[in-house]
């Protein structure tokens, strides 16, 4: 491995805390409890981190078929609403109640978010009590589960900023899913037996959502193909060759 290979995964794993049970339990410093990437329990150190693959997608473009068709072709993880499960765990609440929290983007969340990248997750989330969830609370564990995840490897992670959360992750991936709203509204009600009307109506709702959201973040650029190592036009690709380009990109 190359110094330079070396120096990016040992900033990585600096930047990954313990579990946030841990934290909130033991209250300690979070430079006595990093995660050593790659670590086995026979104590043997591995220089190579396993991959994780970020989706990102245009709502309706098929990301979270193609998520788990690319999971069970690499023999990975797909981490969607397991994540909300995770929160749930981690915070002691109903899943219900986290679920909500995927659907708001309110002034409340930008003041919290907009650091998030830069801003080590676990030193937000030491001092968030457990049982109760929040705006802040919510993005602490995501940021914090993202992480973890990553941590773990051998994941595909569908959005919810991952891309941004792992942008400097040495073995991520991250990929963005495109099309145009006619395509879009098809494949809604092909696969989700919408009408045309509930299809058009989903499509507004959901990327005038993941703009409010982005933009709380301070993100405007979530579409640029500069964050992504693929961009996929899915009108111009079957679901299965979508799926065979990202998985000869990870096993190259």
């Amino acid at each position: 491995m190359s110094v330079a290979g070396a120096s990016i995964k040992s900033i990585w794993r600096e930047k990954l805390p313990c579990s946030a049970p841990q934290i909130l339990a033991e209250k300690s410093s979070i430079s006595t409890c990093f995660i050593q990437s790659g670590t086995k329990n026979n104590g043997e150190n591995k220089e190579i981190l396993m991959a994780v693959v970020t989706i990102s997608r245009q709502y309706g473009s098929g990301g979270k078929t193609l998520g788990k068709l690319l999971a069970d072709k690499l023999n990975y993880i797909f981490a969607d609403s397991d994540i909300i499960q995770r929160i749930a765990r981690e915070a002691n609440v109903s899943t219900d109640w986290v679920t909500s929290f995927e659907h708001e983007a309110d002034s409340r969340v930008s003041r919290v978010v907009s650091k998030m990248v830069s801003q080590p997750p676990a030193d937000r989330v030491s001092k968030s009590k457990r049982g109760y969830l929040n705006e802040k609370i919510y993005i602490d564990y995501l940021v914090l589960i993202i992480a973890q995840i990553a941590d773990e490897g051998d994941a595909v992670i569908m959005g919810r900023g991952s891309q941004y959360v792992l942008n400097d992750h040495p073995d991520a991936y991250h990929v963005l899913l495109i099309n145009d709203v006619e395509n879009r509204t098809e494949f809604l009600k092909k696969n989700y037996k919408l009408s045309e009307r509930q299809a058009i109506q989903m499509i507004n709702s959901e990327d005038r959502r993941r703009s409010i959201l982005y933009r709380k973040l301070g993100k405007q650029d979530y579409d640029s193909p500069s964050l992504y190592h693929l961009v996929l036009n899915m009108g111009r690709l079957e679901m299965e060759a979508a799926v065979d380009l990202i998985y000869h990109l990870v096993k190259i």
